[in-house]
């Protein structure tokens, strides 16, 4: 897994070690990191433009523009707070042949080093202005100046990177904004205990059946979905269900013939009270939010089994609140909100969407995955990651009832829910990537997509 900090946590982690090594050693470090990979995107073109604010941020683009003259390379820099530009930056890239500009010009790259961690909100009007007149490739210097270091919050003019190139660990913006292609130059730096982390492939485990396993060791997935007017839900989601590598999967619900009709290894049944014993639950997708739907989810609380509800089921649980006395508190909860069913449970997201998945994963006593093209996953002990998708193919129709029923059968499986929400929204990012092939799918698409997505995490 990759750690990402806070940004306080890592400027303190900067101080203490600039205090046992010798001034400035960090920042040419960090430079030549820049500089290093501004070569790579060059290819051989020759011209560069720095764009280079007040302090230390403004301080990497120059020392990176000292190192690539003494490779050759043509650079300018646009100083837009001339009087506070870095004393010694400025020194050594003027030294080293560098000329001073008061436009962008036509480079064949410009490396953003305008505002660094410490700058929050859009880039002020001046700034904005050149950076609208860039027609070249951008490298930003530890982040994409005017997106919030923290939150990945876009208030306003910023920044679009083709590259960022950061400094000795991932901060959130990384994992929250669109930063291009993050390249990580170690510097020393080792901060600990990170404020969440992200999923690599390498890091989920999935289950599989082994030589003594049978489809009820493997785990027995519960589906009560769907309804007169939305049995496609149903369908998706007990088809992830199966496809996800459940021992068995167990319909019940008004959908039973469309399920039958599709899944016919699916154990159907019209009515929850007839489903018999599973080892974890989905609920909600397509069920409808009338009484009858309020019993159902009712019933599904007070099995004793892990829950991961969706959809309709987050409604109901947001207008009835009645219905949390039903829940095992045993039990655990999976709870999946897109930011709309999110604010009808827990009030708006808002900018910072970790603290507010976080904030209601220890209200609810609930894992919550909080949808997204970076969807985020908290428990209620504080852990989170994020998972970002690597396209905008899973946003259509039906793609969140596939998930559930892929977080459902991780959870009968006995993967731990917080883990099982992870595994299961990194399996959904990259069925949807092999489903599409480079074009729309639906949701179908994805599901069906889920066995390849397996074979490919298995063989990494």
């Amino acid at each position: 897994m990759k750690g990402v900090w806070h940004t306080e946590r890592v400027k303190a982690a900067e101080e203490e070690l600039m205090a046992v090594v010798p001034p400035g050693s960090l920042m040419r470090k960090a430079a030549f990191g820049v500089a290093t990979h501004a070569l790579r995107l060059l290819q051989g073109r020759r011209r560069v433009t720095l764009l280079v604010g007040a302090g230390n941020n403004g301080g990497d683009a120059l020392w990176a523009g000292y190192f690539l003259r003494r490779r050759g390379v043509a650079v300018s820099a646009v100083l837009l707070s001339p009087e506070k530009a870095h004393v010694e930056g400025l020194r050594a890239f003027r030294r080293a042949g560098g000329r001073i500009v008061s436009e962008a010009g036509t480079p064949d790259l410009v490396i953003d080093g305008i505002v660094g961690l410490s700058a929050r909100g859009p880039l002020r009007p001046a700034a904005a202005a050149l950076v609208e007149s860039v027609r070249a490739p951008i490298l930003a210097v530890d982040l994409p100046s005017g997106i919030d270091p923290d939150t990945g919050e876009i208030a306003g003019p910023h920044v679009s990177a083709h590259t960022t190139v950061t400094f000795g660990c991932l901060k959130p913006v990384h994992a929250l904004a669109e930063c291009g292609d993050v390249h990580l130059v170690d510097i020393g730096l080792r901060p600990t205990d990170p404020d969440f982390v992200l999923l690599d492939r390498a890091d989920i485990h999935w289950p599989v059946p082994g030589p003594s396993d049978d489809k009820y060791t493997q785990g027995v997935t519960g589906v009560a979905a769907g309804s007169a007017t939305y049995p496609g839900a149903a369908v998706l989601s007990t088809g992830a269900a199966v496809l996800a590598t459940s021992g068995m999967v167990r319909y019940a619900g008004p959908a039973a013939d469309a399920i039958r009709a599709r899944w016919p290894e699916t154990i159907c049944t019209g009515s929850i009270t007839d489903a018999g014993r599973v080892q974890a639950w989905v609920v909600g997708p397509g069920m409808g939010t009338g009484p009858s739907s309020a019993e159902v989810l009712r019933s599904v609380l007070d099995a004793g089994v892990p829950v991961i509800a969706d959809a309709d089921a987050i409604t109901l649980l947001a207008s009835t609140p009645s219905l949390w006395d039903a829940r095992d508190p045993d039990a655990a909860l999976v709870l999946t909100p897109h930011d709309r069913e999110f604010e009808r449970l827990a009030g708006p997201v808002g900018a910072d969407r970790v603290a507010a998945a976080r904030k209601a994963a220890q209200r609810f006593n609930a894992v919550v995955l909080l949808k997204g093209h970076r969807t985020v996953v908290a428990a209620p002990d504080g852990r989170a990651l994020v998972n970002s998708a690597t396209s905008s193919w899973p946003a259509t129709a039906g793609s969140g009832d596939v998930l559930s029923g892929i977080i459902g059968a991780l959870l009968a499986g006995g993967v731990d829910p917080f883990l099982a929400a992870g595994y299961a929204a990194y399996l959904h990012v990259l069925a949807a990537e092999l489903g599409a092939d480079g074009a729309p799918v639906p949701a179908s698409g994805l599901m069906e997509a889920i066995p390849a997505a397996i074979r490919a995490l298995r063989r990494s």
